[in-house]
Order: structure tokens, then C-alpha cells, then sequence
């Protein structure tokens, strides 16, 4: 599987973006999705994930929105209310045998995409 992240950009606070992870390769609506982040000198860490049912970091539920269009082999990440802290390179990660317990460990995902840069100003 081949991932491919976009939508990124320099937005307000307060606004929104949505960006794009398009898979390629094998059945790509067979694989647990999830987006990740990593701000400058920090550690990457779990957003959201969709396997049949969504998962999100608590810092971001009620605000980001986790959906995917399988025919389309495309999940996507509405980020609404963003804040400057939402600032970070955002990845999409793609995982065919992922046990829910771990679904928030980068370890436990096999395909990663390049990475799409958010920036939100004050």
C-alpha cells in the first residue's frame, strides 16, 4: 500500500482544514487508517484512527472528524477549531492486522505516508 497525504496549510486559529489520504495498492478499504502528528522537538503522536468504528487522541475529539470513501481508497481528517498547538507535520499510517488495544502506536502500522505540514497562527 501506498500512501499519499494532502490538504495541508498556514490557516487562522479558529478555522478549518481537511486533508486527504489516498492509498494505492492493494484493497486499501481491508486496512485500519489513522493519522498521526509530529511538532517540532516532540515525539509523534496518535490523532485519530477508523476501523469500522473511529478513535481519537482526547485533544482532539470534538474537533477533528476521522471518515473514509472506500471506493475512492481515500480517508480524510476534518480539523475544525484548530489552535496553534495543532501545528505539526501530519502523517496518514495504514495497518492490516491491527489490534485495537495498539491502535495508538505508530509501531503497530505497516505503511506510512510522506507527511503533509499544518501551521496555525495565533
Amino acid at each position: 500500500v501506498q500512501l499519499q497525504a494532502s490538504g495541508g496549510g498556514l490557516v487562522q486559529a479558529g478555522t478549518s482544514l481537511r486533508l486527504s489520504c489516498a492509498a494505492s495498492g492493494r484493497t486499501a478499504s481491508r486496512y485500519a487508517m489513522a493519522w498521526f502528528r509530529q511538532a517540532p522537538g516532540k515525539e509523534r503522536e496518535f490523532v485519530a484512527a477508523i476501523r469500522g468504528n473511529v478513535y481519537y487522541a482526547d485533544s482532539v475529539k470534538g474537533r477533528f472528524t476521522i471518515s473514509r470513501d472506500n471506493p475512492k481508497n481515500t480517508v480524510y481528517l476534518q480539523m475544525n477549531s484548530l489552535k496553534p498547538e495543532d501545528t505539526a507535520v501530519y502523517y496518514c499510517a495504514a495497518s492490516a492486522t491491527l489490534i485495537l488495544s495498539t491502535l495508538r502506536a505508530g509501531t503497530s502500522y505497516n505503511y506510512w505516508g510522506q507527511g503533509t505540514q499544518v501551521t496555525v497562527s495565533s
